[in-house]
């Protein structure tokens, strides 16, 4: 029998038994996969279970000596989480905004407490706390950092306490100076809700401690959130308080408007603030009604970091509005203080000013005008005003008794610091009642420490003055002084006009003033500059009158005393001056200077010390009549601007004084700037000849250099 019958001769039963055998060692491989997937599910389940069970039962106090250690090398300064540190998991539904749930929002999200946190100053500032707060609390959206974002829809602080320290002006502890490094990771906070706190400001460079209480407001539909301010300001007491929204929106593509208010007082100084600003983390837009006042604009700088003028006390009310830019693609930060109006000490201003930030310097550009301009509210411009009046803005009262020329120095220091481009307009000038002056306008620009006054141009009496000025505080004179020139002329001012009392005097005829000055300077203060200055002054004047009454009435005191002597109390007829100065490092020399009026004629030389404000003329009137015999005797004016002596020949016993000297007293001096010298034809003096030689044009040599 072969195998195969053998085979087929096998009982049934024993056949099938093989065939079941065979089905087990097919189905072995297919139970154990199935196991494998089951095993593989189960672990991807107890994973994030495990490790929810273990973030929930977790002591994270355990983490607070590496974390506080971490975050203190990163900042470069103490930082301590004190108090405990925990994390629950919460539905973010109790974190957001009603209304804007999804499917997201029923997954528990890690929310962080952390209590008594600490951050302490930088290690070269005395030990103390920059800022503590009583606790932080926020929740963290797990679904960004799959993207490398950390999430934070609402940061919330509770009690927080801010300690800003300034001890001179390159230490302060609010400045975080640490080099970025790249990161692949994204910090997304969108919201910051502040709960009760204090800030407190001490700041020696500005002698300043103020402090600001932090509440909460309840029931206001605007605000969330109010404080008050006290403490102190350069010894004057700080009071006031504001308020502002109670969620601060910190998302770039959130532009919900950030309400704020505010009113501060100290001393002399306010700021009142009312509006809102979009985006507050980079003060995307701004929009605020703004109102300001203080001793004086100049003192702003502290605060602004924009130079502006010494003034008396002012006080302005305007539009702000602007917005803080990243420097990207050519965005810069932009500020528009517009439609304002106010006073400067009594006289009016009202424009629009705009600061730029700008490479290599920022920019001040804009327009003033003022409708009423009080020539004594240019004083602080050059440091003319009194002593008092410096203590009132802020400065030393360092104007000596014995000076009549300004010392008060100049601060070129932050000349540099902004560049300008601003026009300046006046309708009418005011220094005495009857003083004709109007039509201020000046164009100001500011490059790299250089003023220019191109032109200053106004009216008076009718006439015209026209002059350019430049101030070069770049530092090409040295570190503080300044390279000065002075081009003005004097066209066809009436004396009829400047003098309206002519009038009165029957068959009284008036003519006109001509006049030019170049003078150039170095120096860092108006007298310092006028006691180096060099240059020509000449002026003219056909026919006019002058008085001790005139003199005073223009300002020119020094020669009331010396007109009485001369001539009383009377009007006396003026057929012309001419006049010829030389200066030369700040010694006024007459070249000419001859007056010739109805009585006499007179003829003044001699010399006018600017830098010591010595005066030492000699004056020689010539009679035109016998009546006036006693005006044949020379004289001398001696002394200082201040304190003018009249010294008789020492060959004559006694005399009358002159009119021709309060001229010279007061014109010599005054030239430096402008020359108001009074001149005209006259038949029985040299005017025709001394016209002609006035009428050459001034030279002056560049600024430091004598005239040869």
């Amino acid at each position: 029998m072969t195998t195969q019958q053998h085979e087929e001769n096998r009982p049934a039963d024993e056949t099938n038994r093989g065939n079941a055998s065979g089905k087990h060692k097919d189905q072995r491989p297919k139970s154990r996969a199935l196991k494998a997937v089951l095993w593989i599910v189960g672990i991807l389940i107890a994973i994030p279970v495990i490790a929810i069970i273990i973030l929930l039962s977790f002591d994270w106090n355990r983490v607070k000596p590496w974390l506080n250690a971490k975050v203190s090398e990163a900042i470069e300064r103490p930082f301590a989480i004190v108090g405990d540190l925990s994390v629950k998991w919460e539905r973010p539904s109790q974190s957001i905004v009603p209304g804007q749930r999804t499917w997201r929002d029923h997954i528990p999200w890690p929310h962080l407490y952390a209590n008594d946190i600490h951050v302490g100053n930088p290690a070269n500032m005395q030990k103390g706390d920059t800022a503590s707060v009583r606790q932080i609390s926020f929740s963290l959206n797990p679904f960004p950092l799959l993207s490398h974002t950390i999430n934070i829809p609402v940061l919330r602080v509770d009690g927080p306490r801010l300690e800003l320290l300034r001890t001179d002006a390159t230490h302060y502890n609010w400045a975080y100076k640490h080099e970025k490094k790249a990161s692949k990771w994204e910090l997304d906070l969108e919201r910051l809700v502040l709960a009760k706190g204090v800030i407190h400001i001490k700041d020696a460079v500005t002698d300043a401690d103020i402090t600001a209480d932090v509440d909460t407001i309840a029931n206001d539909p605007t605000y969330g959130i109010g404080f008050k301010v006290h403490g102190t300001y350069n010894d004057a007491p700080v009071t006031g308080g504001g308020k502002t929204g109670g969620v601060l929106t910190l998302k770039e593509n959130m532009d919900a408007p950030f309400p704020i208010q505010a009113d501060v007082h100290s001393g002399p100084y306010a700021l009142a603030v009312q509006g809102t600003v979009t985006r507050p983390a980079k003060l995307a837009g701004l929009d605020l009604r703004l109102k300001l006042a203080g001793p004086s604009m100049a003192r702003l700088y502290a605060f602004t970091g924009v130079v502006l003028p010494e003034t008396p006390a002012f006080s302005t009310e305007g539009h702000l509005t602007g917005s803080l830019g990243d420097g990207k693609d050519g965005k810069q930060s932009s500020w528009t203080y517009e439609k304002f109006k106010g006073k400067v000490g009594e006289s009016d201003i009202n424009g629009s000013l705009t600061f730029h930030t700008h490479k290599p310097r920022n920019k001040l550009t804009g327009t003033i005008h003022s409708n009423q301009l009080r020539f004594a509210d240019l004083g602080p411009l050059i440091g003319a005003d009194s002593n008092a009046s410096k203590r009132e803005r802020g400065v030393a009262a360092v104007q000596p008794n014995s000076k009549a020329l300004p010392v008060e120095k100049f601060n070129t220091a932050k000349w540099k610091v902004l560049d300008a481009d601003v026009r300046f307009t006046a309708d009418r000038i005011v220094k005495t009642a009857q003083l004709p002056l109007n039509k201020l306008n000046t164009h100001l620009t500011m490059d790299n420490g250089v003023l220019k006054l191109r032109p200053l141009d106004f009216g008076l009496a009718g006439g015209t003055v026209t002059s350019n000025i430049t101030l070069d505080g770049s530092g090409s004179a040295g570190k503080d002084a300044i390279k000065a020139t002075l081009d003005a002329t004097g066209r066809h001012i009436e004396v009829k006009q400047l003098f309206p009392q002519i009038q009165k005097i029957q068959q009284a005829t008036a003519g006109d003033i001509y006049a030019q000055a170049k003078l150039t300077a170095t120096g860092d203060s108006v007298g310092e500059m006028l006691a180096k200055s060099n240059g020509e002054v000449k002026g003219l004047v056909s026919e006019g009158v002058v008085s001790k009454l005139l003199l005073e009435e223009a300002g020119l005191n020094v020669g009331n005393v010396i007109i009485t002597k001369l001539f009383g109390d009377k009007q006396v007829k003026l057929n012309c001056l001419a006049s010829d100065l030389d200066v030369k490092n700040g010694v006024a020399s007459t070249n000419t200077f001859v007056l010739d009026t109805e009585e006499a004629i007179v003829d003044i030389n001699g010399t006018v010390n600017l830098s010591s404000e010595q005066m030492d003329l000699r004056v020689k009137p010539e009679t035109k009549a016998l009546r006036l015999f006693t005006l044949r005797t020379p004289f001398y004016v001696r002394g200082t601007f201040k304190k003018p002596d009249l010294q008789l020949d020492k060959k004559v016993l006694a005399m009358k004084g002159g009119a021709a000297v309060a001229l010279a007293v007061v014109a010599a001096p005054a030239a430096a700037l402008l020359p108001l010298i009074n001149t005209g034809p006259g038949k029985d003096s040299p005017c025709a000849a001394l016209l002609a030689e006035a009428r050459a044009k001034p030279q002056a040599p560049p600024p430091g250099k004598q005239k040869p």
